[in-house]
């Protein structure tokens, strides 16, 4: 990663980010620097701080809205491969759209596009209330506005995951990156709790509503940020072939390469848990929303708790992340063959736990080893990855799902995160080299 400084004319109010050439190695294991602070070290910083208490409560509401839309779905008589369809529309916008929102990321001040992201979302989530409360809701529509929110995150996520390190720095960004990991997985276990209480008391359209309302609370945050304490990027000039110089830039680098391999793989078949264990809940453990809200949530609590171990680690790349997959391939398999709710649920903590670690290290990986300039589109091809393979995988999950039983949707998983171990591990080993003959003992002496 190349050196960056803060924009010219304004003396760097922290230290300006340095380079990690350690994550450069396709050998993949570096140790960042450890800031003081130890497992909460980057909350030392005011405008981390304001964007995580606006974090918690909007992602609090965006759990309660992924509840409440996949149970409308299956309320509305849908089944599994069409619940898989429903999902696909969210995320379909990433996977069409998100490289060139990492270059709008790359042109544009990311702390203003953040804000208006929010509000686009906010109105999604408002009109998915009005629908489900007048009860004109019909799948069409939910697939609708479910792509309205995808256009919104095909910007929003290349932006908000660039922008953590303009809040914090290089130094704490594996750390700030876990705890916002951290923070996402405590909301799932607060949003699906409250979701199940409010879907029980007043139906979805209470869920959609209250999370249309929490935007707010990051709009907020944003506003109030001390704008000179962070580590503004000038933005990228227009230039034409900015969205192919992004592919090969990743196409020439291997310490980027490998984990977006690694992720478009574990993110298409892995990660569709808002298809596959509605289904677990209600097929295979007789369940409700309430049975849902409590496997989502025992992964939330796995999440926390394995995002609190990740984050005072300090070792980051391609070989920690492989070993990493590997133990989320294992958490499935474990959860697949669980014969009852109560072992389910001890299986989805260990699931939650090693879903976290890997998306962190990965993250952090790529973050850190990406230029500057790149960081946008590169961040974006990992949103790609992530979200923008849903299309693909949620149809294909909710379909194995359906037709082999919901454990299968689960071994599904576990495969597709143990091939990603292996692959990774491939990569890592040394390529030959030109043939050498063998070398041949030398004569003896006469």
């Amino acid at each position: 990663m190349s050196l960056q400084v803060d924009s010219p004319g304004r003396p760097p109010a922290t230290k300006p980010d340095r380079p990690d050439p350690g994550t450069h190695a396709t050998g993949g294991t570096a140790a960042v620097a450890a800031p003081h602070g130890g497992t909460f070290a980057a909350l030392q910083i005011p405008n981390f701080r304001r964007f995580l208490a606006g974090q918690v409560v909007s992602l609090c509401g965006t759990w309660m809205q992924t509840i409440a839309l996949g149970w409308l779905v299956l309320s509305l008589g849908a089944s599994g491969t069409t619940l898989g369809l429903v999902t696909a529309a969210q995320f379909l916008p990433v996977l069409l759209f998100g490289p060139y929102g990492g270059l709008i990321a790359d042109r544009t001040n990311r702390r203003h596009l953040l804000m208006m992201t929010q509000v686009g979302s906010g109105l999604a989530a408002l009109a998915l209330g009005a629908l489900d409360l007048t009860g004109t809701a019909r799948l069409w529509m939910i697939a609708v506005a479910a792509a309205l929110i995808g256009l919104c995150n095909a910007v929003d996520n290349p932006a908000r995951q660039s922008f953590v390190q303009e809040m914090v720095g290089s130094d704490h960004l594996p750390n700030a990156i876990t705890l916002n990991s951290v923070t996402v997985n405590a909301a799932r276990i607060v949003g699906p709790a409250i979701a199940g209480v409010v879907i029980l008391a007043v139906g979805t359209a209470g869920c959609f509503l209250f999370n249309a309302a929490s935007f707010g609370a990051v709009l907020l945050a944003l506003h109030r940020m001390d704008t000179s304490a962070l580590h503004e990027r000038p933005p990228v000039h227009r230039a034409p072939g900015q969205l192919r110089a992004g592919f090969a830039y990743v196409r020439r680098t291997p310490v980027l390469r490998i984990p977006l391999i690694m992720m478009l793989v574990i993110g298409a078949l892995s990660y569709e848990f808002q298809v596959v264990l509605p289904l677990v809940a209600r097929e295979t453990f007789g369940g409700n929303a309430e049975t849902y809200s409590m496997m989502t949530s025992a992964m939330g609590a796995g999440a926390v708790i394995g995002g609190l171990l990740v984050a005072r680690r300090r070792r980051i790349g391609v070989r920690p992340l492989a070993v990493i997959a590997g133990a989320f391939g294992i958490a499935f398999l474990l959860a697949a063959a669980a014969p009852s709710i109560e072992l389910e649920l001890a299986a989805l903590v260990l699931v939650g736990g090693t879903s976290v670690a890997f998306i962190s290290t990965g993250n952090a990986t790529v973050q850190l080893s990406a230029d500057p300039a790149m960081r946008g589109r590169v961040m974006a091809l990992w949103s790609v990855a992530f979200l923008g393979t849903t299309p693909f995988g949620g149809p294909i999950a909710g379909w194995v799902a359906q037709t082999f039983g919901p454990r299968a949707g689960l071994l599904l998983a576990a495969g597709a995160a143990l091939a990603a171990a292996v692959f990774a591990f491939a990569a890592l080993r040394p390529t030959p080299t030109a043939y050498a003959p063998p070398r041949l003992p030398a004569p003896s002496p006469d």
